[in-house]
């Protein structure tokens, strides 16, 4: 017996009348759907609206179901009151159609889970007012961090570290306390700190008093001189820990601080385990997004699950929010032997997962068709394309590209500038570029408001 499969009526205006019925084609029988195209008396389908459509939509018998142009915007019931039929907002460019119906990514469900706390360190605390520290703080809890690291100045003891933790506190923070000064860090936790930031044997015996959980670092990270000792006493104590092995930069010994939290996790298999990641992300001229991940990824595997983290340095300025997305990505990896590929392009910040090109052929059929004066701007195989009733014209120069077009107005001259500067930024990155749409900057992007092109006055 043969599957009946659900027939679609994707709505279109006259311009886009063939791409359309190209795409869904072939897009069909690999989604399971059959396809209708009903085209409309409309040049520009990004034009219409629900209303209008309502008024203009005959369906042919059989449809299950109506899909519009993510440009329609507005109340869409009015559609269905009409059809009699479900109707819904498709993707603004038809080049995405694949990836609506889940043919270009993978639509994973329940990626969302994580195991692994970030602490988040307001470094030099003792050089910001309280409102700039609970401004900071704020900004790490919408990023996603767990815990609010109060760094101090090494050196310079701090007499304000209670005040500042019952402030955070009062705002219902939890909040960690980064000193080896038991000065500093026993009026720090009896205020409401619930983990110190570090104990070797400098400050071990002060901990016994502390009456909260602390991290135990080596006195010699590239021998782990210490550690043992260290835990052993405050297993004895019965004071709760973690383990940080410490991890090293690049060129100081990163390959080798890695092995390390391998060897204590081998002689540890239980104990709970740290690493401060901004010795990477802050001190690698690189934009942060990869190292998170990829520090996130030997966490999850070796089984660490508590990261410290800061933003200090400009690339990694969205550390937390990057490590907040990585870690539920590793998490979901991890847990269902999947790559970590195609559950999101959130931290795909420079370039995008997949540019699309309508190439030579279908922009020189789609110039043809054209019978109005508003530009239609591409940019593809290096150059920009701009296309009206007027003619097709296409280079690497913008400048050049302008000079040839007869603009008066200078809105549209501002908006076109504005278009072509986001169609060659796109070219230089390999980005994919739409009109009217912001360019993809994973969970940086920020969306724009539609500005639709107008021909001249």
């Amino acid at each position: 017996m043969t599957d009946i499969l659900p027939r679609i009526l994707f709505v279109t205006g006259q311009l886009a009348e063939p791409s359309l019925r190209r795409m869904v084609g072939e897009l069909g029988p690999q989604a399971g759907f059959e396809p209708e195209v009903a085209v409309l008396k409309i040049t520009v389908a990004a034009l219409m609206t629900p209303k209008w459509v309502a008024a203009r939509l005959e369906a042919p018998a059989g449809i299950d179901r109506v899909l519009l142009p993510g440009y329609c915007t507005g109340d869409l019931k009015v559609i269905g009151d009409r059809t009699g039929l479900p109707v819904e907002r498709g993707p603004k460019d038809l080049l995405d159609l694949p990836e609506y119906f889940g043919q270009s990514a993978r639509r994973l469900e329940g990626i969302g889970g994580f195991d692994i706390e970030i602490l988040a360190e307001i470094n030099h605390a003792p050089k910001l007012g309280l409102d700039r520290l609970l401004e900071a703080a704020r900004h790490y809890r919408t990023s996603g961090a767990d815990v609010i690291d109060l760094g101090g100045v090494p050196g310079e003891p701090w007499p304000g570290f209670p005040e500042a933790v019952r402030a955070l506190r009062g705002e219902g923070f939890r909040v960690s306390i980064d000193s080896l000064d038991p000065g500093e860090v026993g009026p720090a936790v009896r205020a409401g700190a619930e983990l110190v930031l570090s104990v070797n044997s400098t400050n071990l015996d002060a901990a016994r008093d502390w009456g909260c959980e602390v991290v135990a670092i080596p006195d010699d990270p590239k021998s782990l001189r210490g550690l043992d000792s260290t835990v052993e006493r405050l297993d004895a104590w019965k004071v709760p820990f973690r383990m940080d092995p410490i991890l090293e930069p690049i060129a100081f010994g990163f390959a080798e601080s890695l092995g390390r939290y391998l060897d204590v996790r081998r002689r540890y298999p239980h104990a709970e385990l740290m690493m401060g990641i901004g010795n990477l992300s802050e001190l690698t001229e690189v934009d942060s997004a990869g190292i998170n991940l990829l520090l996130a990824g030997f966490c999850q595997e070796v089984g660490i699950r508590s990261v410290l983290t800061t933003e200090v340095i400009n690339w990694a300025r969205s550390s937390v929010r990057e490590m907040d997305v990585a870690r539920r990505m590793v998490y979901h990896a991890c847990r269902h032997g999947v790559l970590p590929k195609h559950l999101g392009p959130s931290l795909v910040l420079l370039r995008d997962p997949k540019v699309h090109e309508y190439g030579a052929a279908r922009l020189e059929e789609l110039a043809s068709q054209i019978r109005d004066r508003n530009y239609r701007i591409f940019g593809e195989r290096g150059e920009i394309h701009v296309l009206n009733s007027e003619g097709y014209l296409h280079g690497t120069d913008p400048f050049d590209l302008f000079r040839q077009m007869p603009v008066k107005d200078s809105s549209h001259a501002f908006y076109l500038g504005y278009e072509m500067a986001k169609a060659m930024t796109a070219l230089a990155l390999h980005k994919d570029y739409r009109q009217d749409q912001a360019l993809e900057w994973g969970f940086l992007t920020r969306e724009e408001n539609r500005h639709p092109v107008r021909p001249e006055s």
